[in-house]
C-alpha cells in the first residue's frame, strides 16, 4: 500500500507547481486588473479546445500544439485570477471543471478519430482508454472529496497529461504522440488505482481510529487489604 503513496512524487509536484505560478503572477494580475472574468478565461479555453479538436483532425499537430498549450494557460490562469480578484465561487469551479473534461475529450476524440482513418486501432484504443482514465482520475478525486477526503495523489495528474500531450502532439511528426497515447493509457490507469487504494486506506484509519474511540474505558478495581476490606 505504500508503495502508492509516493510522497516524493508530491512534494516535487507542488515544488514545481507553484513555482510555474509565481512566474505568471505579472500576467494574472494583469488580467485582474483589466477586468476579464474568471468564466472568460475557462470559456476560452474550452474553445481553444475545440479549435485544437479541429486542428487533429485536418493533421496541423504544430498548430495544434500551439492552442491546445493556449488553451492550458487559460485553464491555469482562470483558478489563479479568480483568487486574486476574490471571485472563487462553487458554481465557477463547478463550470470549471465540467469544461475541463469537455475539452480534454474533445482532443482525446480527435486523436482517435485522426489514428482511426488510417485503421490505426491500437492508437484508437489508447486515445480512449487515456480518456476514461482521464475522467475517472477526475472523478475520484471529485468523489473522495465529497465524502470528506483529500484526494490529490497519484503520478498522472491534469497537469502531467497536459504537458505530456502538448509534446506529443508538437512532435507528431517523429512518432512521440504514439509513444506518449500508450503511456497516458497506462499511468491514468495506474493513477486511478493509486486513488482507489489511497481512499481505500484512509477509510480503514477512520474506521480504526473510530474503533479506539468507542471503546470502553477499563476502571481498575479498588485494592483490599488482607481482610478483604476496602482500604
Amino acid at each position: 500500500m505504500k508503495a502508492f503513496r509516493m510522497p516524493s512524487i508530491e512534494k516535487l509536484r507542488q515544488l514545481y507547481s507553484t513555482r510555474i505560478r509565481s512566474l505568471f503572477d505579472p500576467l494574472t494580475a494583469a488580467i485582474g486588473r483589466s477586468g476579464i472574468t474568471p468564466n472568460q478565461l475557462t470559456v476560452a479555453g474550452l474553445l481553444l479546445a475545440a479549435v485544437t479538436a479541429v486542428l487533429v483532425w485536418y493533421g496541423r499537430f504544430y498548430a495544434a500544439a500551439a492552442t491546445f498549450t493556449a488553451g492550458g494557460l487559460m485553464d491555469m490562469l482562470d483558478g489563479a485570477v479568480a483568487r486574486l480578484s476574490e471571485k472563487v465561487t462553487p458554481l465557477g469551479a463547478f463550470i470549471d471543471s465540467t469544461f475541463d473534461r469537455l475539452g480534454e475529450g474533445m482532443v482525446l476524440t480527435a486523436i482517435a478519430l485522426y489514428y482511426a482513418r488510417d485503421d490505426n486501432l491500437p492508437m484508437v484504443g489508447a486515445a480512449f482508454a487515456t480518456m476514461i482514465g482521464s475522467f475517472l482520475v477526475s472523478y475520484t478525486r471529485a468523489r473522495a472529496e465529497a465524502l470528506g477526503l483529500d484526494c490529490k495523489v497519484g503520478l498522472m495528474t491534469r497537469a502531467e497529461r497536459m504537458v505530456l500531450l502538448a509534446v506529443g502532439l508538437a512532435l507528431q511528426r517523429f512518432g512521440v504522440l504514439v509513444v506518449v497515447m500508450y503511456i497516458l493509457a497506462v499511468l491514468t490507469a495506474v493513477t486511478v488505482l493509486q486513488r482507489i487504494l489511497h481512499v481505500r486506506r484512509r477509510f480503514q484509519e477512520k474506521q480504526r481510529e473510530g474503533a479506539a474511540g468507542d471503546a470502553p474505558a477499563v476502571t481498575p478495581s479498588p485494592k483490599t487489604d488482607s481482610g478483604g476490606r476496602q482500604p
